[in-house]
């Protein structure tokens, strides 16, 4: 087979190095056919990578060092050291040391990323403990990348194969969600996720389904008055500007009933309150997608799993599902793209 040499770049931060993070990433590019899509070029350690690849007894596996995405090649997995070569492994353990080898790969990959010597990013999980330090100021991977790439809105969003659900609020305490719950926020969580659906997934005129915020979607003012005051205000705006928002559902029935089946996408108005019903039904292969951003970053939907570290029994289909869904996104602005510019 001919090797396309412009092949789309996908880095990959190897996140904490005690948890499973090299090895989805080790089976994941196991698999040959990956380097027939894409480049993977990982940001981490050859020497850590070997110590895990040892640990979960994989023998026929090896990544191609080099020092810049453009030595890639694109005929094998590569990787960029970016940590100390005294880095220690501790497994199933949240050290500062992780962290900071976490971080390091982080800060590389996404330079790398804004400044166009790779395409798109894949995200291993980070323990938010121990990479927490006075670099690493965030809660988690999309407010760091809303902060790198300096984008005053952004969405998360989880995608898998029966549905899509973003959030109004994310990583925030609960007893702080309330005063988030605006019609701004709503109405510009609706417009991200809107121009999400077309230009990331290709789906002109998506339905969206909106949660309420209280039990039963408030009982009509009877459980709470946001739904009234603010929700339906802000789906009536989000609907005179032609997005096709519809709601708001109560999150219970409308997941116990699988209405999600009929709807592009979701828009839940607090973490547990999406994310909860979507890893039951998502978890194996779900992925966590940051809407919004310039740039393409995609994750698996679990963590570091420090309690099957180095066991060998990780799955690696949430982020085999994350790389592929990483290359889907890219090409479909590029369609966008082209498509925009025929039109001019």
């Amino acid at each position: 087979m001919e090797v396309n040499e412009n092949k789309i770049k996908v880095g990959i931060t190897h996140g904490d190095i005690n948890g499973i993070g090299y090895e989805i990433i080790i089976k994941t590019l196991l698999d040959k056919r990956i380097n027939d899509l894409c480049t993977p070029i990982v940001y981490g350690s050859p020497k850590l990578a070997a110590y895990h690849r040892k640990a979960i007894n994989v023998e026929n596996f090896s990544l191609n060092i080099i020092k810049t995405p453009e030595e890639a090649n694109p005929k094998r997995p590569n990787v960029i050291n970016c940590v100390n070569e005294d880095t220690r492994i501790e497994l199933g353990k949240s050290t500062p040391e992780s962290g900071e080898a976490a971080y390091f790969s982080l800060e590389k990959a996404t330079k790398d990323l804004i400044d166009g010597k790779i395409d798109v990013i894949l995200t291993a999980p980070i323990n938010k403990k121990s990479i927490n330090s006075d670099k690493f100021t965030f809660p988690g991977h999309t407010e760091y990348f809303q902060s790198k790439t300096k984008t005053d809105e952004v969405l998360m969003l989880m995608l898998g194969e029966q549905m899509r659900i973003g959030v109004v609020t994310g990583h925030v305490p609960l007893k702080d969600v309330p005063s988030l719950v605006t019609e701004e926020n709503i109405l510009t969580k609706l417009q991200i996720l809107n121009k999400s659906l077309l230009e990331d997934f290709g789906i002109r005129k998506g339905k969206i389904a909106v949660f309420g915020l209280n039990p039963h979607a408030g009982d009509e003012g009877i459980i709470g008055k946001e739904e009234i005051d603010i929700i339906i205000p802000a789906i009536n705006k989000a609907r005179e500007e032609g997005i096709m928002a519809v709601g708001p559902y109560a999150a219970d029935g409308f997941f116990g009933a699988a209405t999600y089946k009929k709807y592009d996408a979701v828009l839940a108005m607090y973490h547990d309150q999406g994310l909860s019903s979507f890893k039951v039904v998502e978890f194996d292969a779900g992925i966590n997608f940051t809407a919004g951003l310039p740039i393409i970053r995609t994750s698996p939907v679990h963590g570091t799993a420090f309690e099957i570290a180095g066991q060998g029994i990780a799955s690696p289909d949430s982020f085999r599902a994350a790389l592929y869904t990483a290359i889907d996104i890219f090409r479909n602005r590029e369609r966008y793209k082209e498509m925009k510019k025929n039109k001019l």
